[in-house]
């Protein structure tokens, strides 16, 4: 693995040494419109109760409103949307809502909020888990959530619980207000308008779904209407560039305003490069290595440790993540209050053998990684493919496209896979409960939603400590109690092995003012501006 990280190295130098001299003619963007070079690969739903891949979430937070949402200028803080103010007592939150429209002309109303909720916990899709996670579900929604006159929403707590953990399960893309006006006219099949709406919308958000065309292109309309004022920028597009060296020239000849996806080394060319600025956007998530634990070799604990003790973290960090990410194997992030310190799973093939030896496996065995063909998740199969060839684990590498490999996670067709996490709070709660929480562990739960149980990792221990997590109002008690998640999660030797605390970094012309990455990938568009080309 040594021999692979060094040769990693000197290709990231060589690449960024020899594109930075290269030529370019430059162009330029009109002044009011913004145009974006991404993947669009995993954007397979416009649902807002549906769609939870992080492109699809972007185009989603600029089409429609939260009640609330969190402001990445202000460390996350919860700040008005529809909702002009709320308050919190024992029993649940009141909210009161600003005078809004939607795209249709119909006012948005609290009954509107009620329908929305109601939609997204009936629906059950995989985007319902967190509030299924604090005791919300399709039989209880309608008692709980309730218009209490044109303007003012209430939602009663389905179980005791701290408000700010609920407030921010609302400030998500998820939790976003549709028409329900306008999409009650689509319903077909009692499916809450789902086939219609996964490739249109129905929002009051500052821009309108003009066009899409899956992994290819996305148009956002300025809204005219917008409660908020009109977007300065008229149009907003969202080019699917999957190669990253096509991304780079497109950003420096001017043919794209924001680049994300780019590899380390295609990033390290704009590195304190005039007309350019990157941002590296903490997500509170992480990359994760899931295993299968429905595999008789991988439902072994010691075989999951011979694994964690069998990547070069630390390698993979210097020679492919680079700024999208951190060697980290718990998940709550390094910096965040009460994360505990990582333990020594460090690269030691010695170890990682002697415990495939004691766990019955001395001549090794064969695996399958699964990994969507993105930046910089291809890199790191095959890091990994190198490095657990070392301690005698084969690992064979299939690619697809989102659709697939989110498909096969979800239906637990698979035995390694890389996929990756954001936190919806900015706390250890909002970034481990994902890793911490599987109720039902039973192939005919179905589970799908639950990042643990795509694994089939049964941990009925850390699922209760994790539910008093939730349940528990006093701040100090909550905080030990994170802790102990912490702890006992390194205990079992995770199938859901976090391997990088996982950042976005995002490279913009500097003719952009007024973008703020979003740790949720919720960046608000609207109060874009762009100066004219020189």
């Amino acid at each position: 693995m040594k021999y692979l990280s060094r040769h990693l190295a000197a290709a990231v130098v060589f690449a960024a040494s020899s594109l930075s001299a290269a030529p370019f003619a430059l162009a330029a963007t009109p002044s009011n419109q913004l145009v974006i070079g991404t993947s669009l690969a995993q954007v397979l739903s416009l649902d807002p109760q549906q769609g939870t891949e992080a492109k699809a979430l972007e185009i989603l937070a600029n089409t429609y409103d939260k009640l609330l949402t969190s402001d990445p200028t202000k460390n996350n803080e919860l700040v008005p949307e529809l909702a002009e103010r709320w308050e919190a007592d024992e029993k649940g939150i009141t909210f009161h809502l600003r005078e809004a429209n939607f795209v249709s002309g119909n006012p948005v109303t609290a009954n509107d909020v009620v329908y929305s909720l109601v939609r997204l916990m009936k629906m059950n899709q995989a985007a319902a888990l967190n509030f299924k996670r604090v005791g919300y579900n399709g039989d209880n929604i309608e008692a709980l959530a309730r218009a209490l006159d044109e303007h003012t929403f209430r939602i009663d707590f389905a179980e005791p619980m701290a408000a700010d953990l609920l407030l921010y399960r609302l400030s998500m893309v998820v939790a976003s207000v549709v028409d329900s006006e306008e999409v009650k006219k689509h319903v077909e099949n009692d499916d809450y308008g789902n086939t219609w709406l996964r490739t249109h919308t129905a929002g009051s958000g500052p821009f309108t779904l003009n066009r899409w065309t899956p992994n290819d292109i996305v148009i956002l309309q300025a809204n005219p209407e917008f409660w908020g004022g009109e977007p300065a920028m008229k149009r907003v597009i969202m080019r699917h560039v999957p190669e990253s060296q096509a991304e780079r020239l497109m950003l420096e000849r001017g043919d794209i305003d924001i680049a994300n996806g780019m590899t380390a080394a295609d990033l390290a060319v704009f590195d304190k490069r005039d007309g350019f600025v990157i941002q590296r956007v903490e997500t509170g998530g992480f990359y994760v290595l899931s295993m299968n634990a429905s595999r008789k070799e991988l439902s072994n604990p010691l075989v999951r440790e011979a694994i964690a003790y069998g990547i070069d973290y630390k390698g993979m960090e210097n020679t492919i993540l680079g700024p999208y990410g951190k060697a980290r194997n718990v998940p709550v992030p390094e910096s965040w209050p009460g994360a505990i310190a990582n333990p020594d799973w460090g690269f030691n093939p010695e170890k990682a053998k002697a415990l495939l030896a004691e766990a019955g496996y001395r001549d090794g065995f064969t695996l399958t990684l699964k990994t969507i063909a993105q930046t910089p998740r291809i890199d790191m199969a095959t890091a990994i493919q190198a490095s657990l060839g070392e301690i005698g684990i084969k690992v064979n590498i299939e690619q697809g496209n989102g659709a697939d490999i989110i498909a096969a996670h979800r239906a637990r067709n698979f035995d390694l896979l890389i996929p990756q996490t954001s936190a919806y709070i900015p706390n250890a709660i909002g970034s481990m409960e994902q890793f911490a929480s599987n109720p039902d562990n039973s192939k005919e739960a179905n589970n799908a939603g639950n990042f643990v149980w795509r694994s089939a990792w049964d941990i009925p221990n850390l699922t209760k400590l994790t539910a008093s997590a939730n349940s528990e109002t006093d701040m100090a008690k909550r905080d030990a109690i994170f802790k102990q998640m912490q702890e006992m999660f390194v205990s079992l030797k995770p199938a859901t092995l976090p391997l990088f605390e996982r950042f976005e970094p995002i490279v913009l012309s500097s003719r952009i003012q007024g973008y703020h990455g979003h740790p949720l990938a919720a960046v608000r568009l609207n109060l874009v501006t762009k100066t004219d080309a020189d």
